[in-house]
């Protein structure tokens, strides 16, 4: 049973280190002490979720209804896009590092660390797709579900590294105009990964609905 928990912990530390979505978002609120502990906890629990429901067998749920997953997918450029502008067209004046001045009740804040940990298909794939289906080869399941809390529990000690680290780093950026280059550069990443999100979908699109190869074909005949 131990070795099985191990496996997944380093499992899912081969998956979580991407900086995505998430992650910026988790970075940023350790950065501003703003409900940083309880983003990682809501983070972390969106991410138990969504492995345990992998390794319960979900991964065969979203093969037979892929539009589930372009779904998800639509959803999350059209998110994706509006926070990363938002980000790079925020006044350099609103950064204001500190929780005394930092924006956002405890409800907004546990609602967009669930939206960042949701409403992202690539949540999906690593949490279902990828934990789920790699838990597969173990036919009991105990075993499935040792090897998910091993990979949530690494997701509870990534979250809460990266919070509280970041939160250490907070004196470095205490200058408005050093806030203003991170949070610019959080910005172009987040529209970066819409832009990686959106040719997924296509490939997505492609694969379930072949016949519309020829409609949605950009390049030359």
């Amino acid at each position: 049973m131990k070795e099985v928990f191990l496996e997944g912990l380093l499992l899912q530390a081969s998956l979580i280190f991407a900086l995505g979505p998430q992650n910026l978002f988790v970075l940023e609120s350790g950065l501003r002490r703003h409900h940083h502990i309880t983003v990682s906890f809501v983070c972390f629990l969106c991410d138990l979720s969504l492995i345990m429901l992998g390794v319960a067998g979900a991964a065969t749920f979203f093969n037979h209804y892929p539009q589930i997953k372009i779904f998800f997918g639509v959803v999350g450029v059209g998110f994706l896009l509006l926070y990363g502008f938002g980000k790079i067209t925020t006044p350099e004046e609103s950064f204001v590092v500190g929780a005394a001045k930092a924006p956002g009740t405890l409800k907004s804040v546990i609602l967009k660390s669930i939206t960042f940990s949701v409403i992202n298909p690539h949540a999906y794939l690593d949490g279902i797709v990828l934990i789920g289906g790699y838990s597969a080869k173990y036919s009991d399941i105990y075993l499935r579900l040792t090897l998910g809390m091993g990979a949530a529990t690494f997701s509870l000690i990534w979250f809460l590294l990266l919070s509280l680290g970041a939160s250490v780093m907070m004196p470095f950026f205490q200058s408005p105009k050093r806030m203003r280059l991170m949070m610019g550069s959080a910005g172009l990443i987040l529209l970066f990964l819409s832009a990686k999100l959106t040719l997924d979908v296509y490939g997505w699109l492609l694969e379930t609905y072949p016949e519309t190869a020829s409609v949605l074909h950009f390049g030359p005949r």
